[in-house]
């Protein structure tokens, strides 16, 4: 029997970054840079889409705001329910539905054995991953696999390789990817990922605006308006309460 397609959604999130500057800051020479307003929105573009990427990582459920909330988006942690591997005591996956997060278990160290069984699951349901996302420290546990195999490098170079950047599974290789704005989220997690079924969508592009002034200061605001689109969860995996 034919299955009706359901419309999943998530809310769109506004972020956005202010910038303003003295009439004196506007008039004197800086140190290193011509005009002090196109470098304080270069910094501040840097900032907003690290903003934007924490939110998109760390665990936070779709909430639609009201008069004093602002609308929140659901996270990467919220829409994989298929595909993963949680701690014992109580973990569990979410509903995959944006809405809510998934159950803490026990933390553990993320072993190779915990990988292959999360990547076989996602090959399983369809998914061709091509990316893993971790924090920094997991990397390192991952460079770790197969300590003790042999590593070659080119005769004569006195380097010693001891990373691992593709993860060669049964099922396709794999782009390991640390990520440092994981290290700071709450977030116990370790994303296995099929990039071209992810997306940030905009329902307003980056733009800049003039703001009223205040005394003897220009402002301007940097905003987007945006939201996680999951094209498929099953083509991800996830797994939970690793160690970092």
């Amino acid at each position: 029997a034919m299955t009706a397609t359901t419309r999943a959604f998530n809310y769109c999130q506004i972020s956005d970054k202010v910038i303003a500057l003295s009439g004196t800051q506007s008039a004197v020479d800086a140190a290193g840079r011509a005009d002090e307003m196109a470098y304080q929105m270069a910094k501040k573009s840097k900032e907003l889409k690290k903003d934007m990427e924490f939110d998109i990582i760390e665990p936070n459920v779709q909430a639609a705001g009201s008069a004093t909330a602002a609308r929140e988006l659901g996270s990467i942690p919220t829409w994989i329910a298929t595909n993963g591997d949680a701690g014992a005591t109580g973990g569990a996956l979410s509903t995959g539905s944006g809405t809510d997060l998934p159950n803490s278990g026990d933390d553990r160290d993320l072993t190779e054995a915990i990988l292959k069984t999360v990547i076989k699951e996602v090959y399983t349901s369809g998914g061709d991953m091509d990316m893993l996302v971790c924090p920094p420290s997991v990397k390192q546990v991952i460079s770790g696999f197969n300590a003790n195999t042999t590593r070659f490098g080119p005769a004569g170079d006195k380097t010693e390789y001891a990373a691992i950047d593709v993860y060669s599974s049964d099922f396709g290789d794999l782009k390991i990817v640390p990520n440092r704005v994981m290290a700071t989220t709450n977030a116990k997690d370790v994303f296995i990922l099929q990039r071209d079924m992810l997306a940030t969508a905009y329902l307003r592009d980056f733009q800049m605006q003039d703001l009223a002034k205040t005394g003897d200061s220009e402002k301007k605001q940097l905003l987007v308006e945006y939201t996680l689109e999951v094209r498929n969860e099953a083509a991800h995996g996830i797994i939970l309460d690793i160690n970092q």
